[in-house]
């Protein structure tokens, strides 16, 4: 990792060293997990429906016109 990139993190000095400095730091983190974690699982939902459907596809094929 580029140490130029922590440059402005450690710029804030005392800001971080209060409770409330570390609770909105700790916030600020929680928020870009659920960030993530939603599109993540937005991407999961609908790989899981077309997964789904192509099964499903699969099986009443199966079941009308022979296995594999």
């Amino acid at each position: 990792m580029d140490p130029t990139l922590l440059a402005p993190i450690l710029q804030l000095g005392g800001l971080l060293d209060s409770l409330v400095g570390q609770l909105f730091a700790v916030v600020v983190v929680i928020g870009l997990v659920v960030l993530v974690g939603r599109i993540v699982l937005k991407v999961a939902w609908r790989l899981v429906t077309i997964a789904a459907v192509v099964l499903g596809a699969i099986l009443l094929f199966t079941f009308f016109f022979g296995g594999f």
